[in-house]
């Protein structure tokens, strides 16, 4: 057995060597030092509530004598508990299992399910329509410097999808077991100890790129085929049953299930499964920009006298208000890190943000987003929010000069609607590069009203948020999928059985750990299905 503590308070001006956590740890418990025989911290926080007085939070799990223990414990203190024994997530293990299973995408949702179902027995088939993470750099890479885009292999379709140009944020609100699992894959493969206990934990780019190495290999060693430049194009069901696959436009794989991993962007692949009659429904999202301040500005407004601080890193801020009936939040944050163009097909401007481990960009940036729901799609069709958001990258393109630039205005003039002008104080860090454009002329009024109500209310709470300089690039339109595909308790379509459509693309996960934890369930469901087949057929 051992103990846990919570808040364990660790100021800034204090030493952050474990001798000093050990100290404070045996002072809570009212032992020596020496008693504890280990410890270990299991999470800790930033509290900046008070910005003269920033600590952080630590709860830690000691080890001491048996005894010991159970005499601390008779005391019943608010701060200490026993700790918990991790729970062994059985699995089902199928052998000399056979089944055809295909896993469609290689973001967090299609890597975790390919390998859950390798523990489970099962070698599945794991595609994308893009490359590898090195040669997918390189694509990513030249439409950065030149514009020139790769329509399969850039910043949503490729090895580690669309997050792995991204911050790599592994903050999740699910209450999930398999998410500690995710979490400390995330940290192994990284090589990144901290990711474990860290309350908001981050990988960054740089460091997801030398993950998803690993985890390749690691796949490939436990018998995953994984293939490359492999796009779904058509699917095969009969009777209500999915029978086959088609990849490429030529290759006829059948398969016992296909578990469909496919982000976002793939537009086409949508439309392909409407029109062979999965069944598919609208989902609200939300759509604006990416705002982008000075680094240093945001580290000052959240932390004061501290800011800079090598224990705290770069500041985050999360905002939410509402602009009449509709929410307006800000977006995956990105503290010291870049807006990045996002397309993934022709005639397209699409922003995100990245940020690398150390967080030290110049800038710092997030998106500004508003609620867009049925009332604002132009029909009722399952597919018309996916029709909305395309418009408004297309739009986006024509603004910014049809050659990938992006629109971008400053704050102060978008607020009082004044000519736009070039950027100033702040540069705007997205590439191939930005144009002046009036952003009110693009964007619906509804939208752009939401972001300038956005912005004057989270500047009540975070002073200098609507600085004039700040600047605005648009457009800021997958924060989340616009299309759900439906499905049923077992994580099936609801009409095309062994379909498992899974992930944020599916309209079922919000960020890596939920996608990644969504795609092994998806698993698990795979293997209760084919194992009840194998006993039936025994049993027969």
């Amino acid at each position: 057995m051992s103990l846990i503590i919570k808040n364990l308070k660790l100021h800034l001006n204090e030493d952050s060597n474990e001798s000093s956590l050990l100290n404070k740890a045996a002072k809570e418990l009212f032992v020596k030092p020496e008693d504890i025989v280990s410890l270990r911290a299991v999470r800790m926080s930033v509290d900046a509530r008070n910005k003269s007085d920033i600590f952080l939070n630590y709860t830690v799990e000691a080890m001491l004598a048996k005894k010991t223990e159970q005499n601390i414990l008779k005391k019943a203190r608010p701060n200490i508990e026993a700790a918990q024994a991790d729970e062994v997530r059985e699995r089902t293990v199928l052998q000399n299992c056979d089944a055809q299973v295909v896993v469609v995408g290689m973001g967090p949702a299609g890597l975790f399910a390919a390998y859950e179902l390798a523990m489970c027995g099962i070698k599945p088939l794991l595609i994308d329509r893009g490359k590898q993470i090195e040669e997918r750099q390189n694509d990513v890479d030249t439409y950065f410097k030149t514009g020139l885009l790769n329509f399969e292999s850039n910043v949503m379709f490729g090895e580690g999808g669309a997050g792995a140009f991204s911050d790599g944020k592994l903050t999740t609100r699910i209450k999930d077991k398999r998410s500690r699992e995710v979490i400390e894959a995330f940290s192994s493969l990284s090589e990144l100890e901290e990711v474990r206990f860290m309350a908001k934990p981050h990988v960054g780019t740089d460091r997801l790129k030398i993950a998803l190495v690993k985890l390749r290999k690691q796949l490939l060693d436990m018998g995953v085929q994984i293939r490359f430049s492999t796009c779904l194009t058509d699917i095969e069901h009969r009777d209500g049953k999915l029978t086959a696959v088609v990849l490429n436009d030529s290759e006829r794989v059948e398969c016992s299930a296909c578990i469909l991993a496919i982000g976002q962007g793939a537009r086409d692949t949508y439309t392909m499964l409407w029109e062979k009659g999965a069944e598919m429904s609208q989902k609200p999202f939300a759509v604006g920009v990416r705002i982008e301040h000075p680094r240093e500005f945001i580290d000052k407004a959240q932390y004061g006298k501290f800011m800079s601080h090598p224990r705290l890193g770069a500041a985050e801020y999360a905002l939410t208000g509402k602009s009449g009936d509709r929410g307006v939040y800000t977006f995956c944050m990105c503290p010291g890190g870049t807006v990045i163009a996002s397309a993934s097909g022709g005639e397209q401007v699409v922003t995100n943000g990245m940020s690398e481990h150390e967080r030290n960009a110049e800038n710092s940036n997030a998106a500004v987003i508003v609620q867009v729901d049925s009332r604002d799609f132009a029909s009722d069709h399952p597919l018309a929010g996916m029709y909305y958001q395309a418009e408004l990258e297309r739009l986006s393109y024509v603004a910014g000069g049809k050659n990938a630039n992006a629109p971008f205005e400053r704050v102060g003039d978008f607020l009082n609607r004044k000519k736009p002008m070039p950027p100033s104080a702040v540069m705007p860090t997205y590439k191939p590069g930005t144009v002046p454009y009036d952003l009110h002329k693009l964007l619906p009024d509804y939208v752009a009203n939401g972001i300038a109500d956005g912005i004057k209310a989270f500047a009540s709470r975070l002073k200098g948020f609507d600085m004039y300089d700040a600047t605005l690039t648009a457009v800021e339109s997958r924060s989340s999928s616009p299309v759900r595909i439906n499905r049923d308790e077992s994580m099936q379509s609801n009409n095309i059985k062994g379909l498992y459509p899974v992930g944020e693309g599916a309209g079922y996960a919000g960020g890596i750990v939920s996608a990644a934890v969504d795609g092994m369930k998806a698993a698990e469901k795979v293997v209760l299905t084919l194992s009840q087949k194998r006993n039936s057929s025994f049993a027969r």
